[in-house]
């Protein structure tokens, strides 16, 4: 197989690899699974596309379309082909009066956004990860996020995909009215035997009675169990005042199983209103947080979001995120974010002060702080390092993904709560509830040591305890992350079996010889395996010189990342981290990586030097050590340690480069540089010259070496200290005085104006 992937390697514009480094930091995405793929592949454009597909059918291999990397679920990840889509990136057309763009699936949500902005329009769903998230991802896995109350899901937005089917034909999907899709049923190609399909099972009677009782009910709004068919119902020609039938509404949630998206067209909207404020209110717990939910709904909010105290108590420990608590009074059980938006603040003011009239009345809540913009955006930042902030947990217990994505009616939101707490409790679980309370939906996240075989079986019945449950209320076990590895072995228990087997039917139709990302949603391998980490395994104790206890270890700093990929975000997102990612937009020179390679090849003892991994050296090296990780990371992963650590070990088996010694030695060459500076500069200015001395101290071609001053900063001082005195200032006049020590003189700034600091001269 390796001479077949060299073969393909030499077709494509993009990137193969089939080094073990790749595979190992593409083998897990944000979920608790592991599968080494393959082979990663980036492609450069449709027609790499094209060719992986064609190549991967030729030889009997599967394909596992990725983008962000930030699924939950497992759905990116697989012992196939994985094809990273993220240079796939350009915005191809907008139509402002129509209001919609057509872009390729590795453009990120918010860049596009930026984008758009100056035409006042934006793609309106947005998730806790839209400065990563791909707008082929957020298909995928039909992504709501935080404002789907008001704009819904990204299925609500989709209006035709441009895709290549599993016989490498291209077909684009878009709305159809009756007569045009009776016509394309009838063609005899694959596109044709889809319709076909879908039209002989859903035109059914009794095949729609069993849809629309077994799935979840109409009052749920987040759905995102199996392929959508009980949607299709509601089209034409299965109802005959539907919308036009339009395939889109099945591919939006598959997960990548159906078809390989190439185009996505978006419907736009215009952007809301500029005047935003958030209601914060305090509770005593979950569940009055919850009732004031319901409440809070009739005043049809923008947003309305739940943070728990296990969440805020993580956040005091991230240097940034501390800088987000301001509006909290006193320590709340838990905190409703309910937000408002309108045109005239007024209006917006008017609404919130009702709401916290209601919520007095009905005695719920003790604190209902009002935040006025910009201070929302540390608000709505403290909301979105949920997830990650779970990963500064101490010790090897995590709070993991498995049960975090059920949706119910909001009506029935506190009693589901209330008997999944009861249910936890018999598990010996204290849970962590944050996310999209408005929605009927809350992130629920157990803790767990995934490390035990105790935790990995807790993790399957704590899963199959929950399904259960959330039957009973009617509702959906996946409401927007997917069901991918961790859910879809509850899919025959959720929508019941004969619905499960017509999903099969569907799946094999579109993809008879499971091409695209199979063992997601249907035929997939139980849930309880592929774990990152083996049942009973150790977790390394290593000897450093650097100070991890309070973290429990070197390895055990690495494992803090959790995958959410925050180290992906862009400058344009703002903030540092991750430098080298943004200048490469590699995934190899992204933190998460560094700590997945750190994980994968530390992660078990060895006779040896276990820091000798030439591998590991080189996904290290272009981490600048710049910090911006313990800020920004939400889970507060401090690469540079780690790396510093690495390096101090790995250089005792191997010599320090040249240039490490130069550089460790600046000081001492600078002096023999200024004092040779009428050769030396006569070298730095000589451009073949100039060149070696680059190649010798493993500098870029392109950056210029300064000169050597011939006169030092201490000789230019000596020389000129007799005249130098404060000069008297023009704009505004201050005091100055001196105050002399045995020892040192020293100078002080009496008094002085704003940004009005002495000027020296040097006469």
């Amino acid at each position: 197989m390796k001479d077949q992937l060299q073969t393909l390697q030499r077709q494509l514009d993009g990137e193969l690899h089939t080094d073990q480094l790749h595979r190992l930091i593409y083998a897990t995405d944000a979920s608790v699974y592991r599968e080494v793929p393959l082979a990663v592949i980036v492609p450069q454009n449709k027609e790499d596309l094209l060719k992986i597909i064609r190549f991967a059918k030729v030889h009997d291999l599967s394909i596992t379309p990725r983008t962000g990397g930030t699924s939950q679920s497992g759905q990116a990840i697989g012992k196939s082909l994985i094809v990273d889509c993220s240079k796939l990136n350009r915005i191809l057309e907008l139509n402002v009066e129509e209001r919609w763009v057509r872009v390729e699936p590795g453009v990120v949500r918010d860049l596009l956004n930026r984008y758009l902005q100056p035409y006042g329009l934006f793609f309106s769903p947005i998730t806790s990860t839209a400065n990563r998230a791909m707008i082929g991802g957020m298909v995928g896995n039909n992504s709501c996020g935080s404002n789907s109350i008001v704009y819904g899901s990204t299925r609500d937005h989709v209006r035709s995909l441009k895709t290549i089917l599993s016989d490498g034909s291209e077909c684009t999907f878009e709305a159809l009215e009756e007569d045009v899709f009776h016509q394309k049923r009838q063609a005899d190609s694959l596109e044709g035997k889809i319709y076909q399909q879908i039209y002989t099972a859903l035109s059914q009677p009794e095949v729609q009675q069993r849809i629309r009782e077994e799935f979840p009910k109409e009052a749920v709004q987040r759905r995102n169990t199996g392929y959508a068919v009980d949607l299709l119902l509601k089209q034409q020609p299965f109802s005959q005042n539907g919308q036009p039938f339009n395939a889109c509404t099945i591919l939006c949630g598959s997960e990548g199983t159906l078809a390989f998206t190439t185009e996505i067209t978006l419907a736009l909207d215009p952007l809301p209103p500029s005047q935003e404020l958030v209601v914060a209110i305090h509770c005593q717990d979950v569940i009055e947080a919850l009732r004031c939910a319901q409440i809070a709904m009739t005043f049809q909010p923008g947003k309305c979001e739940l943070i728990d105290k296990v969440i805020l108590d993580c956040t005091k420990s991230n240097a940034q995120l501390t800088q987000n608590r301001f509006f909290l009074e006193g320590d709340p059980g838990a905190v409703l974010l309910v937000a408002f938006r309108a045109d005239q603040l007024a209006d917006a003011v008017k609404q919130a002060r009702e709401l916290q009239t209601h919520l007095k009345s009905a005695a719920l809540g003790y604190a209902y702080p009002i935040v006025y913009a910009p201070q929302t955006k540390k608000v709505w930042a403290l909301r979105k390092a949920g997830l990650g902030v779970l990963g500064n947990l101490p010790g090897d217990p995590k709070s993991v993904s498995c049960i975090e994505d059920t949706a119910v009616a909001l009506e029935d939101l506190p009693e589901y709560i209330e008997q999944f707490a009861k249910m936890m409790d018999d598990f010996g679980q204290n849970v962590v509830y944050y996310a999209h309370a408005g929605a009927g939906e809350l992130h629920l996240r157990p803790i767990l040591n995934m490390k035990t075989a105790e935790g990995q079986q807790a993790f399957y019945e704590i899963s199959r305890a929950t399904a259960q449950l959330v039957k009973k209320f009617e509702g959906s076990l996946s409401g927007e992350h997917g069901d991918g590895r961790v859910r879809a072995e509850f899919i025959p228990l959720m929508i019941g079996e004969q619905n499960y087997e017509l999903l099969r039917h569907i799946k094999q139709t579109w993809d008879p010889h499971q091409l695209f990302n199979p063992g997601k949603i249907v035929d997939a391998p139980p849930m309880k395996g592929d774990f990152r980490y083996e049942a009973g395994q150790s977790t390394p104790e290593y000897e450093t010189v650097m100070n991890f206890s309070e973290v429990g270890g070197y390895m055990r700093m690495a494992e803090k990342c959790n995958g959410v990929g925050a180290c992906r975000k862009q400058a344009a997102s703002g903030g540092t981290m991750c430098p080298s990612y943004q200048a490469s937009r590699q995934e190899k020179d992204t933190t998460r990586a560094r700590a997945n390679a750190l994980r994968e090849f530390l992660g078990s003892d060895r006779e040896t030097n276990p820091f000798d991994r030439p591998d590991l050296f080189d996904v290290l090296k272009r981490c600048l050590s710049c910090k911006g990780c313990i800020n920004e990371c939400p889970s507060s992963v401090d690469m540079s340690a780690l790396k510093a650590e690495f390096l101090h070990q790995y250089y005792r088996s191997h010599r320090r480069p040249f240039s490490d010694r130069i550089f460790g030695n600046i000081g001492s060459f600078g002096k023999w540089g200024v004092r040779t500076s009428w050769i030396t500069n006569r070298l730095l200015a000589n451009t073949s010259a100039s060149k070696s001395i680059k190649g010798l101290l493993g500098m870029a071609p392109q950056r210029s070496l300064p000169q050597f001053s011939p006169t030092t900063l201490w000789r230019w001082y000596r020389k000129n200290y007799p005249y130098l005195r404060p000069r008297k200032p023009t704009k505004a006049p201050y005091t100055f005085s001196a105050m002399n020590s045995p020892t040192t003189k020293t100078f002080h700034l009496a008094s002085r104006p704003l940004n009005c600091w002495p000027v020296w001269d040097t006469k």
